[in-house]
């Protein structure tokens, strides 16, 4: 049963109503902050004269009809395939508990982080987080799973996975004590796999990978085995097993077109381009970089890296024109995602190929130094910092400025080694 403190402190916030509204004519300040914070047990009189106030009925007749509600409505969220019914739902839910004191309140307010981050609406999710802070030392066990699941959530989103990690590992915590489908237990340790990845952490990205793998091959989920193959491959790439990272594409895309699943089908050839620019066979490179960026079809972030990608494929074979091209490309294809949280790297990217390529040496090494590589120390992405480290102590070797090109190559060595 939800604790009736958390319920009424929760109400009053989301109606942005004082302690002294609430508690006028009532009982006093204090009493109420008691009430609240759970350190006395008010009378059913004052707790019916609270919610009365709060426009709140103080009854759960319709209890069992909110509960199925909303375990469907949670289904929806983790699968996202319907955002309209989402919405419908949410809103028919909110209308319900509005009204009626029910235990279903606290897993439902936890759930609107992840519905925010599905509906990319990533400021209410910050302050559906920060709103229910307050009475999170109140979640039992299965509540504490999803909020810590869902803040990791917003902070992949976000970009800050050092932070994302340590939510998902204290949601890991939890499993063994709590009620949930091995499904659930596979998302959560594919999203760690993922976030590992995301760190460089690639034996525990295997791991992870392999153990949510092993699930739903059980389940003949196809499209979350894709998923498991497509960071199987970038981890055997990152340790140079090649041949079996080109396995683990060429399955996820099989899969991919047994689905008629177009978003696994170009995030693989977003990750062959990768394999084949890192074994230098650039043309390969770009050519399947250019299937992703040029497929109106696919996300805004695939299409992104793809550009991006192809500039850099260009820039270091020295084709300036070309890189040009591609820059006008992917600052249209920016243009289309300036709201979504991941912009913020791509447009970095775009201005430093920009200034690079245009000679504007001042710009391009004022903007790297002190904007570009901060921002990707602060987000812990290893890989883009040992390339612009890189970049920019090549730029200063050309400039005949050792000491600075000494400085940036130990940056990327030392991030390398990491």
């Amino acid at each position: 049963m939800i604790e009736i403190g958390s319920f009424i402190k929760l109400q009053r916030t989301k109606q942005e109503m004082t302690l002294n509204e609430l508690s006028e004519g009532i009982v006093s300040v204090s009493y109420l902050s008691k009430i609240e914070n759970q350190k006395t047990q008010a009378s059913p009189d004052i707790i019916q004269l609270l919610c009365n106030r709060l426009g709140i009925e103080n009854d759960n007749s319709q209890e069992e009809q909110i509960k199925e509600k909303c375990n469907r409505w949670y289904s929806m969220l983790f699968e996202v395939n319907n955002k309209e019914e989402i919405i419908t739902t949410y809103k028919e839910i909110q209308e319900m508990l509005d009204k009626n004191l029910s235990n279903s309140l606290l897993m439902f307010e936890i759930h609107k982080i992840r519905y925010y981050l599905i509906m990319e609406n990533f400021d209410e999710a910050l302050k559906k987080i920060n709103e229910l802070s307050e009475i999170a030392s109140t979640f039992d066990s299965l509540q504490q799973f999803y909020w810590f699941k869902f803040k990791g959530n917003y902070y992949s989103t976000a970009s800050d996975f050092q932070q994302a990690l340590q939510m998902y590992k204290l949601a890991e915590e939890k499993i063994n004590r709590i009620d949930i489908t091995e499904e659930e237990t596979a998302d959560l340790q594919y999203t760690m796999s993922v976030t590992h990845s995301k760190l460089r952490h690639t034996l525990e990205s295997i791991d992870y990978a392999n153990r949510s793998l092993e699930i739903f091959m059980k389940q003949y989920n196809f499209q979350r085995c894709a998923q498991c193959h497509i960071i199987l491959g970038i981890s055997y790439r990152r340790i140079k097993m090649h041949d079996r990272a080109i396995k683990n594409y060429n399955l996820a895309k099989h899969l991919g077109e047994l689905n008629k699943d177009k978003q696994i089908i170009q995030l693989t050839n977003l990750n062959l381009g990768y394999l084949y620019s890192v074994i230098a066979e650039t043309n390969e490179a770009i050519s399947f970089y250019e299937k992703v960026a040029n497929d109106e079809e696919v996300n805004l972030e695939q299409r992104l890296i793809a550009i991006t990608s192809i500039i850099k494929e260009f820039y270091n074979i020295d084709k300036i024109n070309e890189v040009r091209v591609a820059i006008v490309k992917a600052q249209n294809i920016l243009d289309l995602a300036k709201d979504k949280g991941y912009s913020k790297l791509y447009s970095y990217i775009i201005h430093t190929f920009e200034y690079a390529t245009n000679g504007e040496n001042d710009r391009f090494v004022s903007f790297v130094k002190d904007k570009f590589i901060p921002f990707l120390k602060n987000h812990s992405d290893h890989a883009n910092l040992v390339f612009y480290s890189t970049m920019l102590a090549r730029h200063f070797e050309e400039q005949y400025k050792y000491k600075d090109a000494v400085k940036y190559y130990k940056l990327a060595n030392s991030t390398y080694d990491n």
